[in-house]
C-alpha cells in the first residue's frame, strides 16, 4: 500500500495494459481517474475498482486534444480531492511498410502517442505544481522505442520519441521534485496485438496468429507478457521506492530487447 490515499489518472484504461494499471494502482491503495474514449468500457473499470473498496471517476477524452487532457486532470482533482500520478498509457498501433505510410497515418499517430503524452505531461506538472506537492509523471514508450521494428516504422518513432521526451522533461522538473520515467513493454496479449497480428497477416500472407505465435517463442522468459507484468513496473514507478529514478525508458518484455 505504498500509494495509499493518492490519487492517479491513467489514459486509455478502459481496456488492456491500461485497465491492468489502474486496477494495480488502487490494490496498492491510490483513487484512480480512468479517462478514455470508450465510455461503457471506462464505467465497467471503474466498477472493478470500487469493488476493491477504492473511489474511482471516470472522464471521457481525445488526449491527443489538449484541452481535454487539462479537462480531465482537473475533473481528477475536483473529483478524488488531489492528484499525485499522471500515467500518461493511451496510445495506438500502426503496421505498414515504410514505403506505403500516407501522410493521414502519420498525422493520427503522432497525434496519439507523441502529442498525447506531451500534453499529459503539460498538464500533470502544472497541476503538481499549482497545488504545491512532489508529483510522478509515467509514459508508455514500447520496446519499440529501443529498436526499430520492420512494418513498425512510424510506431517505433514514437516510441523513440517519447523516451527523449521523457529524458528532457525529467530535466525541466526536477527541481519541483516531479519525476518522470516511461515503461517499454514488448508483447502483450491485449486488443492491440491482436490488430497488430491481423494487420501482419494481411500485408505478408501468413496465418491469423503467426506473427503473434513468432514474437511469443522469441521471449526468453518463455511467454507473453500480460497486462500485470507492465502494471508492476508502473506500480513502482508510481511509488516512493522510485523517487530517486527519473528520466529513465525501463523495458519491461520478458527479455527481447536487451539494453
Amino acid at each position: 500500500m505504498t500509494i495509499n490515499g493518492k490519487v492517479a489518472l491513467v489514459t486509455g484504461a478502459g481496456q488492456g495494459i491500461g485497465r491492468g494499471i489502474a486496477l494495480r494502482l488502487a490494490k496498492d491503495g491510490a483513487d484512480i481517474a480512468i479517462v478514455d474514449i470508450k465510455t461503457d468500457k471506462m464505467e465497467a473499470v471503474a466498477a472493478e475498482i470500487r469493488a476493491l473498496g477504492r473511489n474511482a471517476t471516470t472522464f471521457k477524452a481525445d488526449v491527443g486534444n489538449r484541452d481535454e487532457v487539462y479537462a480531465a486532470v482537473d475533473h481528477a482533482e475536483k473529483e478524488l480531492g488531489g492528484f499525485d500520478i499522471m500515467v500518461n498509457n493511451a496510445g495506438i498501433a500502426q503496421v505498414n511498410p515504410i514505403a506505403d505510410v500516407q501522410p493521414e497515418e502519420v498525422s493520427r499517430i503522432l497525434k496519439i502517442n507523441l502529442e498525447g503524452v506531451l500534453w499529459g505531461i503539460q498538464a500533470a506538472a502544472a497541476r503538481f505544481k499549482a497545488l504545491g506537492r512532489k508529483g510522478k509523471i509515467i509514459n508508455a514508450a514500447s520496446v519499440a522505442g529501443h529498436e526499430g521494428f520492420a512494418m513498425l516504422g512510424v510506431y517505433s518513432s514514437t516510441k523513440f520519441a517519447i523516451r527523449g521526451l521523457t529524458q528532457a522533461a525529467a530535466k525541466e522538473y526536477a527541481s519541483d521534485g516531479i519525476t518522470v520515467n516511461a515503461y517499454c513493454p514488448g508483447i502483450v496479449g491485449t486488443d492491440m496485438w491482436v490488430t497488430i497480428d491481423e494487420r501482419f497477416a494481411e500485408l505478408t500472407g501468413t496465418p491469423k496468429g503467426e506473427t503473434y505465435k513468432k514474437y511469443v517463442d522469441g521471449i526468453a522468459l518463455g511467454r507473453a507478457e500480460t497486462p500485470d507484468d507492465v502494471a508492476a513496473l508502473v506500480s513502482y514507478l508510481a511509488g516512493p521506492d522510485s523517487d530517486y529514478v527519473t528520466g529513465q525508458a525501463i523495458i519491461t518484455d520478458g527479455g527481447i530487447v536487451y539494453r
